[in-house]
Order: structure tokens, then C-alpha cells, then sequence
């Protein structure tokens, strides 16, 4: 990891230099792809190890077939350093090679971002985004080497024997379906479901159309997105085709009562399934510390928590992870994580002078803590 760190801080510090040379794809691979494979272990110039020009069904090829014992086990498709990522079809192309040859993992990469996709999953190739990770220190200047190391580190060649990607990978698209048919079972909820319901609360008087209610309420507030200065739902939609175009070019929706009304769709869209899963375990922490009173507002730049009128945290959801402000001082906690630094005297949006940088699960509980004394911390 210690070579992964110093080869990070080498690429982010000439950066701006490359940039300005407009690399192509075979300078990026050169200059940057290549000594950052390296530099997770993988042996580029053994071709048991590393095949480049990795053949296609349909006769073109990927860059890079990274395998163990002679196992191809990731692609790695290169682009030029400036190409964005955004284009589907290559997203396409890349997640179904790998697909068509039995390979569960592939990324796509121009050197500085790098976006790791779960070929065997059913859904659309871009949904497939398990996580990405960039290097580009703009924007980002916050975040340590050591964090972009972590995230990267799970793709080295010591990780990919160990099947330390397979598992997360499995944990998390796992939980994501797992959530999606809950919230499909409790808005049109089974009679069977109303049954074992009923059963778990020993309450005879709990009839089935009780039930079936108050799962549509749960699930109303769980969805529930609110007018952005304002604790009252959205009540009256506007006209469809303008409200459609208006979320699909920003996430937001035309003017209600001359207040901007936000989708969470503006900061949810797009992300990997790594990032929603972590945005959803905060979510959930919040809400559960009161769930009849705390409110949740949906900003154009993060999204609110508020009791009794008091914001106690804001979330801020970027493409490798969770940015979240606390009313807290770091000064007075016993034993700050490392993921956490005082923002009391620094420029940030959102409320509090506490700043949390969450780019992984293991980080949760402590995060889901310092919430609760954020949140008790008003009263």
C-alpha cells in the first residue's frame, strides 16, 4: 500500500502539467495506468499475469485481462486522460465483454478516475457502478492518499486473490435489491405479509387494512421529500412534461409557492451503488432518532436533517463518498476518527463545524454516533 501512496501523490502532483499536454490513450496508459497497475501488484510485462489487448467475440479488444493463477478475474478498459467516462456505449461495451467471457469485475479508467462495474448483475450496464474513486486533488483536496489508496487497494492483486471485491460486491448489490422489494412488498403489501404482520404483534384488534396503512405510511416518510425552507410535503404536482424535462437536465422540480422544490434524484442519480448504500445507512440513521419529528430537506447542494427547527446534520453526496457536517466541536471529542477534521474556521456548505468524510461502510457506526450526539446535542 506504502508504493500505492507515493505513486497517488506522484500522478496528483503533475497532474495539472499532463493535463495541459492533452495525453492520448497511449501516453495515459504509459504515464499512469500502467505504473498504478504496477503498483497494486499486478505484473504488467508477465503475460500469465497481465494480458493487454485482451481479444473480443466481436473481434476489437480490452486493454488489460488482469488474472490469477492464469484466471482472468478483471478488464480494465483505458481511455485518454480527458474523456469523461460518461459514455454509455462504452460503458456498455466494457461490462459486456466481461459478462460474455464469465468475468465478474471490469473498469473503466482514463488513469485519474477509475470506475469499478459488477458485470453479473441484472440491470442496465451503468447500473452496474459497484463504486469509482478519483485522483484528481481538485475538489478533493480534503481527501488523504491513504483514503483514495483504501478504495483503489481493492482491486490490487493481493485483494482479488483474497475474493476481498467478490464480497463486497455481493453485500452490497445484495442489500440494494433486498431494499427495493421490501419497498415493493410494503406499498402494495400480500395478504400473506398483512398475516405475519399481524402475527409478530400479537394484537388481534390489528386488523389487515391497519396493517396495510401504516406500511404506506412508513413508506411515505421514507420517500418523503420536502420543500426546500419548509417542513410540509409536496402536495400538488406540476404540469408532467415540464416537471419530466426540468428532473432529467437538474433533479428539480418547477417553483411551488415561489419556494425551489429539489428531488433527491438531483443527488442520488448517477451515483454507485457503494455511495447509496452508505447515503442510505445515514439516512436511516437520522431518521430513526426521531421519526415522527425530524424533518429532511432535499437542498440544491446537500440534504438537511432538522428536529424542532434545528438542523443537526447535512449530507453532502459526492461520487466516492459522503461529506456530512455535524454541530459538534472536534475539540471536544474524547477520540475523533480519522475520517473526521474541525471545519470551524473553514469555508464548507452546510451546517455545523464538524466535517465526517465517509468513502466506506466500516465507517458507519462511528459516523451513526457522532449523528446521535449531534442530534441530542440541540436539546
Amino acid at each position: 500500500m506504502d508504493r500505492l501512496c507515493r505513486k497517488i501523490e506522484e500522478i496528483r502532483t503533475k497532474l495539472e502539467k499532463l493535463r495541459r499536454h492533452t495525453l492520448k490513450e497511449t501516453s495515459t496508459r504509459t504515464i499512469i495506468i500502467d505504473p498504478l497497475l504496477e503498483s497494486l501488484g499486478w505484473g504488467i510485462r508477465d503475460p500469465d499475469e497481465v494480458r493487454l489487448e485482451y481479444p473480443t467475440v466481436d473481434g476489437k479488444s480490452v486493454d488489460y485481462a488482469l488474472k490469477i493463477n492464469k484466471r482472468t478475474v478483471l478488464l480494465v478498459e483505458a481511455k485518454c486522460l480527458d474523456d469523461p467516462l460518461t459514455d454509455v456505449k462504452a460503458i456498455i461495451q466494457v461490462v459486456g465483454y466481461a459478462a460474455n467471457d464469465g468475468i465478474e469485475w471490469c473498469v473503466l479508467t482514463n488513469g485519474v478516475l477509475w470506475k469499478v462495474y459488477r458485470s453479473v448483475e441484472k440491470c442496465p450496464a451503468p447500473d452496474k457502478l459497484m463504486f469509482e474513486v478519483s485522483l484528481d486533488p481538485a475538489g478533493l483536496e480534503d481527501v488523504s492518499t491513504e483514503q483514495i489508496a483504501k478504495q483503489i487497494w481493492r482491486f490490487s492483486r493481493d485483494e482479488m486473490a483474497k475474493g476481498t471485491l467478490d464480497a463486497l460486491g455481493e453485500q452490497t448489490f445484495t442489500d440494494s435489491k433486498v431494499e427495493k422489494a421490501l419497498d415493493a412488498l410494503m406499498s402494495d403489501a400480500p395478504r400473506a405479509l398483512l398475516n405475519l404482520v399481524n402475527k409478530m404483534t400479537k394484537d388481534e384488534n390489528l386488523k389487515p387494512q391497519k396493517i396495510r396503512e401504516s406500511l404506506k405510511r412508513i413508506l411515505d416518510r421514507k420517500r418523503s421529500t420536502e420543500i426546500v425552507g419548509t417542513s410540509k410535503k409536496i402536495t400538488r404536482v406540476p404540469d408532467v412534461a415540464t416537471a419530466t424535462l426540468m428532473q432529467r437536465i437538474i433533479g428539480k422540480k418547477p417553483k411551488e409557492g415561489g419556494k425551489s422544490v429539489y428531488e433527491e434524484s438531483l443527488h442520488t442519480s448517477g451515483k454507485s451503488q457503494e455511495v447509496l448504500a452508505l447515503y442510505q445507512d445515514i439516512d436511516k440513521a437520522c431518521m430513526s432518532l426521531d421519526p415522527r419529528n425530524i424533518s429532511k430537506t432535499v437542498q440544491k447542494k446537500y440534504i438537511t436533517y432538522c428536529s424542532s427547527k434545528k438542523i443537526f446534520c447535512c449530507v453532502h453526496i459526492y461520487d466516492s463518498g459522503l461529506r456530512i457536517w455535524l454541530k459538534l466541536k472536534y475539540s471536544r471529542l474524547d477520540d475523533p476518527p480519522s475520517f473526521a477534521r474541525d471545519v470551524s474556521s473553514i469555508g464548507h456548505w452546510g451546517t455545523g463545524d464538524l466535517e465526517l468524510r465517509i468513502s466506506d461502510l466500516s465507517h458507519i457506526p462511528q459516523a451513526t454516533s457522532l449523528i446521535s450526539q449531534s442530534f441530542n446535542s440541540q436539546y
